[in-house]
């Protein structure tokens, strides 16, 4: 029987009392204690790679580099890598209010780079040798990524003085043809001309490396694994498709997707979600041993203990969007490369720590994939409580979210997921019929507070037979909707929410242990 266990999905964006963004500083080490006050085992996090247009984190310029934002300043400053003097925050930059990208990307991008530039003319002998050890250990994605990320910088630049911005300043689009092509020659020419440019950017992905080395390091002497999070697409403004072209569904003439990623309507959406990622030509990748994903899982293993594939069922088969659609409805599904991947990444690799988010519309083929990969599942109590009215005992209710309807032990419960609304959100919002079928299977009083059937829910996650229990940061302070981190298929606020530094408060984590003891986990 699998050891039971249970952990907090809270992303470091959201941790509390640094300039304009949660970073891997002191409150990403005081969120270890805190986990482990509450006895939990496991913290979850969202993908950590530089986040693009729009702030989602599933929406990253490299799917191999860290997202420089979450560099803590102050830190740099104790390692002696910059001046004290370099890293005041400008007043628009607040400590303890939501993220707001725009101001956070303007200010601290430009500043990384100068810390960057300090360190490189500064830094001792001991760090400049972890430094190069560092570039060498991770040439296979660096190298692109500081090229990419350099030429990205003055073609973006170059493209708002004409008024250009957003998706058409992508490379398909703006750069110069040789460029765009990732044509070597051109490229070894670039590197030549913006040496130190591509430098810094090398030094800022070291700065995140050792940050998040050590958060890890210091979580897991605790007792705390770290789940992290994969999308199962990439962006197609990206280094990795830029550089890997070939792996991807693209016009090799005109250098456009031909097809873009989403899904069918569901749950969240009437007209589908359009994702717009490139899809992936399995055919190109299965000829080489499907390389550039096993460098993907070999490369996130390195930063978590567990990876989470979002969008596993995309595995099985895809919803292929034709290249210009409005909405994903004329999509169709297309088999994907299904246990041939996996085995390929499991001959490599070895066991694979891995989730699989095998949410959304399922079939049996679905779950067969799943469960012939061994990775377990996902369960979500807020799923379970449709607004049917229902007659006989809940322990004959037959929704497969449901606590005591799981066949299968080796899954991970939640009470929602960063794409849903918080509990308390939810049920605030909810008909009164749903509202009644949560206190009815949890045997409430049908006129029950929001805030009794919250915490039956968290404590029906617990109680469950899955494995493993983890509660969104936000539940377990029962918050509201304002606390949501994303809608989707929207844009605006998402992904700004930050927890307050009240937040790691003993009673609280002393409530979060009773529960732990009293489930096994």
């Amino acid at each position: 029987m699998a050891e039971r266990k249970s952990g907090v999905l809270l992303h470091i964006t959201s941790l509390p009392s640094t300039p304009g963004i949660g970073t891997l500083g002191k409150e990403a080490f005081k969120a270890c204690d805190w986990i482990k006050k509450c006895g939990f085992s496991l913290w979850q996090v969202l993908p950590l790679g530089p986040t693009s247009y729009g702030d989602s984190p599933y929406q990253s310029f490299s799917t191999f580099a860290g997202n420089p934002l979450l560099i803590d300043l102050d830190n740099l400053v104790e390692r002696g890598w910059v001046e004290k003097s370099m890293i005041v925050p400008p007043e628009y930059i607040k400590c303890d209010t939501d993220v707001d990208y725009g101001s956070v990307v303007w200010w601290k991008m430009p500043l990384l780079y100068k810390c960057a530039e300090y360190f490189l003319a500064s830094c001792d002998k001991e760090s400049r040798v972890k430094y190069e050890a560092f570039k060498n250990d991770n040439s296979s994605w660096l190298n692109n990524f500081a090229d990419f990320t350099s030429i990205k910088k003055f073609y973006d630049e170059e493209a708002r003085k004409q008024g250009v911005s957003g998706v058409a300043s992508m490379w398909n689009q703006f750069w110069p043809k040789d460029l765009a092509y990732h044509d070597m020659t051109a490229v070894s020419k670039w590197d030549s001309e913006h040496v130190d440019d591509i430098e810094q950017i090398k030094a800022v992905q070291f700065f995140f490396w050792t940050q998040w080395s050590e958060l890890k390091a210091y979580a897991n002497k605790n007792g705390i694994k770290i789940v992290g999070d994969i999308p199962i697409f990439v962006s197609g403004d990206s280094a990795d498709v830029w550089a890997s072209r070939n792996l991807f569904q693209y016009d090799e003439s005109t250098l456009q997707q031909t097809c873009c990623a989403g899904v069918p309507p569901d749950y969240f959406s009437a007209t589908g979600q359009l994702w717009g990622n490139p899809l992936y030509d399995w055919d190109a990748m299965k000829k080489d041993n499907y390389s550039w994903w096993v460098k993907r899982i070999q490369n996130m293993l390195k930063l978590v203990d567990v990876v989470r594939i979002d969008h596993f069922r995309g595995f099985e088969a895809y919803w292929k969007i034709p290249a210009g659609a409005e909405t994903a409805i004329g999509g169709e599904w297309i088999k994907g490369p299904g246990m041939d991947l996996f085995n390929e990444i499991s001959r490599q690799l070895g066991k694979l720590p891995i989730i699989a988010e095998d949410l959304g519309l399922l079939t049996p083929e679905v779950e067969k994939l799943r469960d012939d990969t061994g990775f377990p599942g996902m369960k979500i109590i807020q799923f379970a409580f449709d607004s049917e009215k229902h007659e006989d005992e809940p322990s004959e209710w037959t929704n497969e979210y449901l606590p005591h309807t799981y066949k299968n032990t080796n899954c991970i419960v939640y009470t929602g997921t960063h794409d849903n609304d918080t509990t308390m959100g939810l049920i605030a919002s909810s008909d009164a019929q749903y509202k009644i079928n949560v206190a009815k299977y949890f045997g409430l009083k049908e006129n029950s507070s929001d805030l009794q059937l919250c915490d039956a829910m968290i404590r029906g996650a617990f109680m469950s037979s899955a494995d493993t229990c983890i509660i969104p940061m936000q539940d377990v302070y029962r918050l509201g909707g304002e606390a949501r981190m994303n809608t989707p298929s929207t844009m605006g606020s998402n992904w700004s929410w930050r927890m307050k530094p009240s937040m790691f408060d003993d009673k609280v984590a002393e409530k979060m242990k009773n529960l732990v003891k009293e489930s096994k986990r």
